[in-house]
């Protein structure tokens, strides 16, 4: 359920679809940090992975950053 959540949020964030959301997800570091359960960001909030994916969808269309 918890996936399904941050994508439902991630598409209300970024004004996206689902579709487009879930495609996002399962392409973010985020999502690869959260397959591995001893780092513990499962048990962060929908909010704040988010947050997180967000800036990295951000980072990636900013050719500047670092």
């Amino acid at each position: 359920m918890k996936f399904a959540r941050v994508v439902s949020l991630l598409a209300k964030r970024l004004e996206i679809t689902e579709e487009e959301a879930l495609g996002i997800f399962y392409n973010s570091e985020t999502y690869k940090n959260l397959s591995d359960t001893r780092n513990g960001l499962q048990n962060m909030s929908d909010a704040y992975l988010v947050d997180d994916i967000v800036m990295e969808v951000k980072k990636c269309s900013n050719p500047f950053s670092s």
